[in-house]
């Protein structure tokens, strides 16, 4: 065996040069020598193996008997059924009849054939030659072929391997009931001593044993031939078996070891098969014949088998361990076959021929099944163990064939690869691109369905090993296989070796994608298979055609660069595309069989030295040895290119080699055609006879030169040569022209041979073809061209029209798309320049910018005067007339075209510069200009689409600027069809390279219509790449998504390109986007920007743009160039430096290049540590630069894992260009690279969600006007980002007022619970318990605020991550909000207890006046009742009256002291200024009486500022410090006012803290920095102290007064009068006091308590009411109510409410809030509702207490009203002034009482809420203890500063922020400034100042000029952004122009010399800007 295997594996290792035996070859080498050299060995085998055939013949006979025997029976039991009562049953019985007679004969010819064989194997001699002569009649020669094997077996095989087979032989015995149990036992005993006693189930396989009615014939055919019986016995036919299947009756002995080779099955003339029997004669399938026995027997054929077939009746021995030749099965006619015998002759797949028989026996033949076929009757052995060349076994011609039988196969290949859906509905490019959940895993294919994709997605990716078809064995089969035993039989090892059913061959494959793909994606798979240096497929055999397709269009995208020997010199070099070069063609066509591979010689012919590669599919490849199915006839074509390397080059110049698969005599139309368009035709045979020799004789008109491969190991050499003379004359042969391979040649040397053969063809002047002419030769010979489909000419006619005109790329562009050339160039000039102001010289600044857009709308204008040139018409016909189809094959014509034009004029060029280079003393000028040239000779599709996007933008700028009314506008459908071709595929273009421009609004509406047409469904994720130029960033991104970025020489990116790659729905969820934008760039530090001074400046701004837009960029180095790398790294850190500053946070991945070793991510620890330390250095360098203040580090600006985020990529090519295929190591990390994205990608979805269209438009915009600018962080302005702030400033501000509202309340409670206290409980320690208790509310509540802060950025609002650097704001501003609600919780509680001992005070001083007033009401009563005359009532009255006086006359009634409350303010604020100089004193002198002086009065003085006389001539000019001081006085009486009418609201007595406090506002406010600046005279301070302090004193002296009046002791007593007498007539008339005292207690008690309630809550009710209500959006956001603030002016248009916005904006925005409410609160229903919704629970809070109040039969009246007013504590306040009526001597029942009560409170509720209904609006907010007009004003308010400049107001919604911001800015003469020169209000914008180059002087920079970008200097704490576009500031443009004169006479100033451009803007135009401003579209 071991010999045997040696020689096996020779063969295998070279089997193109081994001779193979044929069929009819004499005796094997291998055989004869093993003859020669081991003849005892031999004859002992014969006479063993001559004893093994009789008993063999003997078993097969009593089988065959025992099958007769049991038809028979069953032929009986089927006569005598009770069930045939019908004719068809009485027919069907007559056939069981005649089954049974055939099926004896048959089993007794079995018998006698296998008896005669076998002595006709033993008996016949060697010599067998005459058997040559008699063809299949005698088998001598095989019969000892087949001794020979055996001899060779029996040689190696061990005692023990012969003892098992005898085991074997004993269990067959034993199953048919011959050998008794105990023999068998005893046998097995012997042998296996150590066997187990329990397992008699077990054969030596391991496998389960059949019973004896299995009749399992031997243990290699593990399939029962007589199935049914094993039904019967019960076998379990659901366990996977590895079976054979025996003869059926009437068949031959089918246990022949040999199985003979399967190109002779069909070789007899079958004219006694059924019409059914050859419905499956091409197949190799393993099915059993005789599958219906298996069908009734209950097998279960679904479950896989392995499974071989024996021969059927007539056939010869079947079970050769040798396999001949596949090639060989048809060798014989076919005529006599039914008409459906060769439904399948075309298939190469293994369904049995017997297959019908399958099919009625239930096979599931959509199952796997791996079995081989045996010969059918008249076969010869054929079971060798050598497996003959695949590329044999079709050698019957396939055009006799019936279409049927292509068709089926056909189907049935595209069934098992799961395409047949897409025969019709072709595959699409963009349907393989799309990312599905296997893009994102590296899946291996496990069954044929996976095969498809699986070469698709390895193809795109690039990978050489995409040809592979194997598939992988599933883990559960794999674990079969290891439980198995591996001592099978020989036949095992047979089947292992020559099992080609666990797939398709990759040719296969690639017909059928090929055949179910549309023409685009057959080039784009053609294209990324010529990279892989793969043959392409040339003619496309004729599967679903009549006639085979020649694959020209799928070939017309290829390009191929080189240099050929006569340019190596001058090292140039050749780049054309491959349809359209001529080179000599080379076929290599098979005639008859042939022993080695035709394919792989040429493999080895066209590979150069060390650099071996498979550029055809070949049968020792993996996947190679699958059969072909369908592949037969297809004609793949390689090329061979120089590199321009005399001793490398196997050929001087290109030459194209093709290969036909199949034999000539099956495809004469293939050969025919490669005859007409070859130099040469390479034949390869190893015999030619009459057939072979009728064929190529006929060849002797053709032109074309002819050689012969001729391998001499036939039988007929004589022959062959003999034919081979005949042929030379015919031909003209040449001895040259027959290469002949012998045992003396090795296989270097025949390919040495061949390849300098081929050298001689090509090196005269041989016949050149291009792909081009080829197909008129095809189209000749009716063939098909694939490229002439109607769709594709008409698309071609359309391109010509427009391509015919271009001779000159640059010429063209400049004559036919001038929109792009200067005029878009000098725009984009502009607009920059609109940016940056760098030319602004002495202009002013306003001036410039005007000046600038009315250049930039004469271009514009110019623009849209263009008409549409011709070319540029027939363009947009073609994308628009043209249907789908026809447009993608328009463009894609278009784009090979234009390609095709430039790559030659670019040659032209660089061979003109080259020459120049090297003439000396050229002019460098002259250089410059062609290098310019060269640069702007590139023409593509992109530039006409460039040109249309110019179109659509100059007439969307003529539209909004009012030149053009919109029903003019025809260019309105180009962004759909733009947006229709990027839903393709195309790539569209982002940035434009040549202007360095993004035509923002034709880019924004594309993608908008995109947007719309995906059903708003667009979120996506966006990947980019940054590099070197020519580092591999286009190739990297189509490899790694299938792209088509350009990547040719010549062709470099310029700007940036994106392409949309949609997601799949199942992985939608697992990434959670819809789609994935990739934009590919330009590559940085390209050599023709180096020359350019702002180089850097312009890879900084593409740099930060893509990244900006990018959720992911793969930073692309190359390790060769450090210095390069170092400055890219500087680019890339400076731009995620400003990403970082804005809230963008891109994820990073560094891809370093042309690093191919294993161990390169350890060895670059080093360098990945030096790495980091790198871009730590550049990114305090890029902080410098962008005048950060912080110390930052590379990881402060964003996550970086050097040992995650670096990724070490081979070199592309394996090998050296142009014959190098892509580097599978390349591919496959590319793939690793895309995996760990997609990971990245489905972790970050989890964490935040993806952008969509309008969200990415935005950061373009917004990215692109900041990249504009040279100071990117303070110019960046995103809607995005506006719009997140805003989001979250409303939500804090809901935050923010439901703590303030807790706290109002709980402060409200806390005042009515003091109230209710008694005195003691006043000086205990209420104020530290109170103190404490707020502590805890205001902790609470404020962690409340920061866990909602927190729970918000985790949640899933829009653009969290931009706003991520605010969040730390809104932190401080709860800890702030917290220390102010603290300050007034406290001071509150603290002032009501001060309030409630002062009125303890009074009331102890009442209560004595009360016990002697209710004393002498006591006496007169009884006095009254004593009298024996009743008093009537007006008695009664004089009496009470005469009582009153004189008890008051007697009451010695104390007043209240009263107090000068201005002397002392007076002496509190000379103590303030005691420590002052003694100027202080000497003003207080002059002074007049605090009460003369009042805030209304103040008048700003000179003598307030103390400055030097220079500066005070400035001073007097600009008048600055003038305004600034009389601003700020106003704004801090202001501040002081509050404060004195909140007191005054409180109705308490003057305390001496008011006047304190007031001292202290001042002091502090004196104290802060911009006070000091404005360097105010002790005259200011001691005069502002004054009108404040005389404000106060007036209003604090009236407070006290009042005060003293309301509790003047007889003034109280007087009020509590009519109580008394009341409560006096009452008891003298002895009336039912219960009723009346419940009234009296709610009409004089509840009644003032439930008012004062209302008033105490209704405040907190408003603010709650109008924050929820539809304008709640105005006031929770700065912007938004600054937004409606200016609607409002513009459209009252009133000159004055302009003044007071912006001179006294305080007051102004008090006013107008009060307006508004004012107004809503007009209609009283709005108000009542809120009045009610108060009222209501405090009333049921009474009627509760009043019943939860037990009544006890001792309770008096005033003990039950204390327990209710105890209930009832925490909420009223019930004067116990007005309970002393009640309790005064009452005799009223207090059950009564508490009965009365509850009915009067609906009555009460109804009198109080009609009282208030009375009460006008505007008094009652006045008189609310919360007013709402000032909290509203505290949301909308905020800090209050004003802009240095213009005095806009901060819109910062965090309340403490650390810089100040406003959304638009306005004219500074608004704000009061003038020319120094000429007192005119000043124009210049301060948005638009902070960019150009003025300056600006103020008392701030002490008059000297300084410049206005660096206002930082002096205002760090203001963010003062440039206007995101032209129209921003339109809005206050609008206003100035139209009240220039007004504001001029209110300013004391002249009118500012406005400049023309604003008089044109309007009232519309002005809202607008403001809505896109605010972002309230």
């Amino acid at each position: 065996m071991e010999s045997q295997e040696r020689l096996e594996e020779t063969d295998t290792e070279e089997p193109s040069f081994e001779y193979t035996e044929s069929q009819d070859s004499e005796e094997s080498p291998q055989a004869m020598r093993c003859a020669r050299q081991e003849p005892q060995v031999i004859t002992l085998a014969r006479e063993m193996v001559k004893k093994e055939l009789i008993l063999l013949a003997l078993i097969v006979g009593i089988v065959a008997i025992a099958i007769m025997l049991w038809h028979v029976k069953k032929t009986n039991s089927a006569l005598n059924s009770p069930q045939d009562d019908s004719k068809a049953d009485n027919k069907g019985n007559e056939d069981h009849g005649d089954k049974a007679l055939i099926v004896g004969v048959v089993a007794i010819a079995i018998m006698l054939w296998h008896v005669k064989k076998t002595n006709s194997a033993l008996n016949s001699p060697q010599d067998n030659s005459k058997a040559d002569n008699k063809g299949n009649e005698d088998h001598g020669d095989k019969d000892i072929r087949s001794t020979l094997n055996r001899c060779k077996q029996v040689k190696d095989r061990q005692p023990v391997e012969i003892l098992h087979e005898r085991e074997e032989n004993l269990s067959t015995l034993h199953q048919l009931g011959i050998v008794p149990e105990e023999i068998l036992k005893k046998f097995r005993a012997d042998l296996n001593p150590n066997q187990e006693p329990e397992t008699p189930h077990a054969t030596f396989s391991g496998k389960k044993k059949f019973s004896p009615d299995d009749l399992n014939h031997g243990q290699e055919s593990q399939t029962p031939p007589a199935a049914e019986l094993g039904e019967k016995a019960g076998v379990n036919q659901e366990q996977k078996q590895e079976t054979q299947r025996a003869p059926e009756p009437g068949e031959k002995d089918g246990l022949n070891l040999e199985q003979e080779s399967v190109t002779q099955k069909d070789s007899e003339p079958r004219e006694k098969e059924s019409p059914t029997d050859g419905l499956n004669h091409g197949q190799e399938s393993q099915t059993p014949p005789a599958a219906e026995l298996g069908e009734k027997a209950g097998v279960n054929q679904e479950q896989k088998q392995e499974t071989q077939r024996a021969p059927e009746p007539g056939e010869k021995d079947g079970l050769n361990l040798e396999q001949e030749s596949v090639t060989q099965k048809d060798s014989e006619p076919r005529e006599k076959e039914s008409p459906a015998d060769g439904l399948n002759h075309g298939q190469e797949s293994q369904t049995p021929p017997a297959a019908e028989l399958g099919e009625k026996a239930g096979v599931n033949q959509k199952q796997k099944q791996e079995t081989q076929r045996a010969p059918e009757p008249g076969e010869k052995d054929g079971l060798n163990l050598e497996q003959e060349s695949v590329t044999q076994k079709d050698s019957e011609p396939r055009e006799k064939e019936s279409p049927t039988v292509k068709r089926k196969t056909l189907l049935e290949v595209l069934s098992n690869l799961n395409l047949h859906q897409h025969r019709d509905s072709k595959l699409k490019l963009r349907n393989v691109l799309e990312i599905s959940r296997e893009s994102t895993e590296n899946s291996t294919p496990k069954s044929l369905t996976d095969l498809p994709g699986h070469f698709l997605r390895k193809v795109m990716a690039l990978n050489v090993m995409a040809r592979n078809t194997s598939l992988v064995q599933n883990a559960d089969e794999e674990n079969d296989d290891e439980e198995k035993d591996l001592g099978m039989t020989e036949d095992f090892l047979s089947q292992n070796e020559t099992d080609t059913t666990d797939s398709l061959n990759p040719l296969d494959v690639l017909c059928a994608i090929l055949l179910c793909s549309d023409s685009f994606l057959q080039q784009e798979i053609l294209l990324k298979m010529s990279l892989c240096q793969f043959a392409l497929p040339l003619l496309l055999p004729a599967l679903d055609t009549p006639k085979c397709t020649l694959m020209l269009w799928a070939m017309r995208d290829i390009v191929r660069k080189w240099r050929p020997h006569s340019l190596a010199e001058s090292r140039g070099f050749r780049e054309e595309s491959l349809v359209l070069t001529s080179m000599p063609t080379i076929s290599f066509v098979r005639i008859g069989s042939c022993s080695f591979s035709k394919s792989k010689l040429l493999n080895e012919v066209l590979s150069p030295s060390q650099q071996h590669h498979d550029f055809f599919v070949h049968r020792d490849m993996e996947s190679g040895n699958f059969p072909r199915e369908i592949a037969d006839g297809l004609v793949e074509i390689s090329w061979y290119f120089p590199g321009g390397t005399e001793n490398s080059d196997l050929f001087p110049e290109p030459i194209a080699v093709t290969n036909l698969r199949g034999d000539v005599d099956s495809h004469q139309l293939q050969f025919s055609f490669l005859t007409r368009v070859s130099s040469a035709v390479f034949i390869v045979t190893e015999s030619i006879g009459e057939r072979e020799y009728a064929l190529i004789s006929s060849l002797k008109e053709s032109s074309s030169k002819y050689y012969f491969i001729l391998n001499c190991k036939k039988k007929k050499p004589k022959e062959t040569l003999g034919f081979l003379n005949k042929l030379a004359s015919a031909l003209k042969l040449s001895k040259s022209q027959l290469l002949v391979k012998d045992r003396t040649m090795n296989n270097a040397g025949f390919v040495k041979k061949v390849q300098s053969t081929i050298g001689n063809i090509v090196n005269p002047s041989p016949k050149t073809v291009s792909l081009e002419a080829m197909a008129v030769t095809a189209r000749d010979l009716g063939i098909q061209v694939d490229e002439y489909c109607d769709a594709c000419q008409r698309a071609r006619q359309y391109t010509e029209e427009i391509t015919s005109e271009i001779r000159d790329g640059a010429k063209y562009k400049r004559e036919m798309l001038s929109l792009q050339g200067d005029l878009w160039k000098n725009l984009a000039k502009v607009e920059k320049e609109m940016c940056r102001m760098k030319r602004q010289g002495d202009k002013a600044t306003e001036d410039y910018t005007s000046e600038l857009k009315q250049k930039w709308l004469e271009i514009r204008r110019q623009q849209n005067q263009c008409d549409l040139t011709n070319g540029l018409t027939k363009f947009i016909n073609g994308i628009v007339q043209l249907n789908p189809v026809e447009k993608h094959y328009f463009l894609k014509w278009m784009k090979v075209s234009l390609d095709n034009s430039a790559r030659g004029n670019l040659s032209k060029m660089r061979a003109v510069y080259k020459e120049k280079c090297e003439t000396p003393g050229v002019d460098r000028k002259q250089l410059e200009e062609l290098d310019k040239l060269i640069s702007d000779s590139s023409l593509g599709v992109e530039h006409f689409m460039r040109e249309l996007g110019q179109f659509y933008e100059a007439e969307c700028s003529m539209v909004k600027e009012g030149k053009m009314e919109k029903s003019q506008r025809q260019f309105t459908h180009l962004p759909g069809i733009a947006a229709d071709l990027m839903l393709e595929g195309f790539p569209m273009e982002l940035i434009d390279g040549d202007a360095s421009n993004i035509p923002l609004q034709w880019v924004t509406d594309v993608l908008n219509e995109l947007h719309a047409k995906l059903g708003e469904k667009s979120r996506m994720v966006v990947l980019t790449v940054l590099g070197v130029q020519s580092t591999g960033k286009s190739t990297l991104l189509n490899t790694m998504f299938g792209l088509q970025f350009a990547v040719s020489s010549g062709r470099c990116t310029r700007g940036a390109f994106m392409t949309l790659i949609k997601v799949t729905e199942a992985a939608q969820e697992l990434l959670g986007c819809d789609f994935i934008l990739v934009i590919d760039t330009e590559g940085l530090k390209a050599p023709e920007l180096t020359a350019l001074e702002d180089s850097y400046q312009h890879d900084n701004e593409l740099a930060t743009l893509v990244i900006g837009l990018s959720d992911i960029t793969i930073i692309n180095m190359a390790m060769e160039n450090a210095t390069e790398m170092k400055d890219v790294l500087q680019i890339v850190v400076h731009a995620f430096l400003r990403m970082e500053e804005i809230g963008q946070h891109p994820n990073c991945q560094f891809v370093h290049q042309n690093v191919s070793d294993v161990s390169a991510h350890d060895q670059n620890m080093r360098d990945r540590k030096h790495l980091l330390e790198q871009l730590n250095e550049m990114t305090k360098a890029a902080a410098r630069m962008e005048k950060q203040s912080r110390e930052m580090a590379f990881s402060d600006i964003m996550e970086y894992d050097p040992e995650k985020h670096n990724w070490y990529m081979p070199g592309l090519w394996h090998g050296v260009p142009p014959m190098a295929p892509v580097n599978t190591g390349y591919s496959e990390s590319v793939c690793e690279l895309k995996k760990y994205l997609f990971e990245f990608i489905k972790n970050r979805s989890q964490k935040r969600a993806g952008k969509d269209i309008p969200d990415f438009t935005e950061w373009l915009r917004s990215l692109w006007n900041s990249v504009k600018h040279e100071n990117f962080i303070f110019s960046f302005r995103n809607s995005l980002v506006a719009e997140a702030y805003n989001l979250l400033s409303m939500k804090y501000s809901e935050w923010e007022w439901g703590f303030r509202k807790e706290m109002y309340l709980w402060v409200s409670e806390k005042e009515t619970f003091i109230q209710n206290q008694l005195p003691e409980t006043l000086e205990g320690d209420l104020f530290h318990s109170l103190k404490m208790e707020a502590q805890g509310k205001l902790q609470q509540g404020e962690q409340k605020l920061l866990n909602n802060l927190e729970q918000y950025f985790k949640g899933e609002a829009p653009n969290l991550n931009l706003i991520e650097k605010y969040r730390e704001d809104f932190k401080r501003s709860a800890n702030s909000l917290k220390k102010e609600l603290e300050n007034y919780s406290t001071s509150n509680c603290e002032e009501a207890i001060r309030i409630r001992r002062g009125q303890h005070k009074i009331d102890i001083i009442q209560s004595g006046y009360k016990q002697k007033i209710e004393g002498e009401v006591d006496r007169l009563l009884a006095e009254c009742r004593n009298r024996e005359d009743k008093l009537d009532h007006e008695k009664l009255k004089k009496e009470f009256e005469t009582m009153w006086r004189d008890t008051l006359s007697e009451l010695k009634l104390s007043t209240l002291q009263k107090r000068q409350v201005v002397q002392d303010m007076d002496l509190q604020l000379r103590k303030d200024l005691e420590h002052r100089a003694g100027a202080v004193r000497q003003i207080l002198q002059h002074a007049k009486s605090m009460l003369g002086y009042g805030m209304k009065s103040f008048r700003m003085k000179k003598e307030y500022l103390n400055v030097k006389w220079v500066r005070a001539v400035r001073e007097y000019f600009s008048q600055e410090c003038y305004c600034k001081t009389e601003e700020l006085a106003r704004s801090l009486m202001n501040e002081c006012k509050k404060y004195i009418e909140e007191k005054v609201k409180s109705k308490t007595d003057y305390d001496e803290t008011y006047c304190g406090e007031l001292l202290h506002m001042v002091n502090e406010r004196l104290k802060e920095e911009d006070m000091k600046k404005l360097h105010t005279s002790l005259l200011f301070e001691v005069d502002l102290k004054l009108h404040v302090l005389g404000e106060a004193a007036w209003a604090f002296q009236k407070l006290h007064e009042d005060f003293i009046k309301e509790n003047d002791p007889q003034q109280r007593l007087e009020k509590l009068k009519p109580q008394y007498f009341s409560m006096f007539m009452d008891l003298y008339l002895e009336k039912d006091e219960s009723q009346t005292r419940a009234r009296d207690f709610c009409d004089q008690c509840l009644k003032p308590a439930l008012v004062e309630y209302v008033y105490k809550v209704l405040g907190v009710e408003i603010v709650d009411d109008i924050l929820s209500s539809e304008q709640s959006i105005t006031y929770k956001n700065r912007s938004f109510f600054q937004f409606e603030l200016l609607k409002k002016l513009l459209k009252e248009s009133n000159f004055d409410n302009y003044v007071k916005y912006i001179s006294t904006y305080e007051d102004f925005v008090q006013t107008w809030i009060r307006k508004q409410l004012l107004e809503r609160y007009s209609k009283m229903k709005d108000l009542g509702d809120i009045e009610k919704k108060i009222l209501s629970p405090v009333i049921n809070k009474v009627r509760e207490a009043l019943k939860g109040t037990s009544v006890r039969e001792k309770n008096t009246v005033s003990d039950f009203l204390d327990s209710v007013c105890k209930e009832l504590q925490k909420d009223l306040v019930i004067s116990r002034d007005n309970l002393v009526g009640i309790r005064f001597i009452n005799t009223a029942s207090a059950k009564q009482l508490s009965n009365f009560i509850p009915t009067l409170l609906p009555a009460l509720e109804h009198q109080i809420l009609a009282e208030l209904k009375k009460i006008k609006v505007e008094p009652k907010l006045s008189n609310l203890s919360l007013n709402p007009v000032a909290e509203i004003f505290k949301q909308v308010f905020g800090c209050g500063k004003q802009c240095p400049f213009c005095k806009v107001p901060c819109e910062a919604g965090a309340p403490s922020h650390k810089q100040h911001f406003a959304s638009v800015h306005r004219p500074k003469g608004l704000g009061q400034y003038r020319s120094m020169c000429n007192e005119k209000l000043v124009y210049d914008i301060c948005s638009s100042a902070v960019v150009g180059n003025g300056t600006f002087e103020n008392s701030d920079t002490k008059w000297i000029a300084h410049p206005y970008k660096e206002y930082l200097d002096y205002y760090p704490d203001w963010s003062i952004q440039p206007d995101p576009s032209i129209e921003a500031s339109s809005y206050w443009k609008f206003v100035f122009q139209k009240f220039n004169r007004e504001f001029a006479k209110q300013y004391n100033a002249l009118p500012a010399d406005l400049p023309e451009d604003w008089g044109t803007i309007t009232e519309d135009q002005a809202l607008e800007s403001i809505k896109q401003i605010f972002n309230r579209k």
